[in-house]
């Protein structure tokens, strides 16, 4: 690839995939891009259209805002940037939303999770101590 900032953000997206299938989802992809009507770099990320981002000057304000447009256009609830951090490997990234978007999105888990231990007290006791072990 003849332009290396175009080759180090499509190496950045490839790990993130490959980070993405191992650990959440296998069937995340790369998207290919669709000029003004761009659904965002990564699709699979639950819920989320992801910018991923592989530059040297972070501008998380530019980052913040063409995530949310692209989640519009990809039909999912949440944008959020995913920022590569230097010299380091791909888990140790930055997730990065505004808060309006953080605050809608640990609302839907809340609630998600009151209605499963109302609903099924023993399944949300499980699924909680599992992910509590985990952190």
């Amino acid at each position: 690839m003849a332009n290396p900032a175009k080759a180090k953000g499509t190496a950045w997206e490839s790990a993130l995939v490959a980070y993405l299938r191992e650990y959440h989802n296998p069937d995340a992809r790369r998207n290919a891009q669709m000029g003004r009507l761009d659904i965002g770099d990564v699709s699979g990320y639950y819920l989320h259209a992801v910018e991923a981002k592989a530059e040297k000057s972070i501008t998380l304000s530019d980052y913040i805002a063409q995530a949310n447009r692209e989640a519009v256009h990809a039909g999912q609830p949440f944008g959020c940037a995913v920022v590569k951090r230097r010299m380091k490997g791909t888990a140790d990234g930055y997730v990065v939303r505004d808060v309006a978007t953080d605050v809608r999105l640990m609302t839907r888990f809340r609630d998600a999770e009151e209605l499963l231990k109302e609903y099924n007290f023993s399944v949300w006791f499980e699924h909680d101590q599992h992910h509590r072990e985990a952190a």
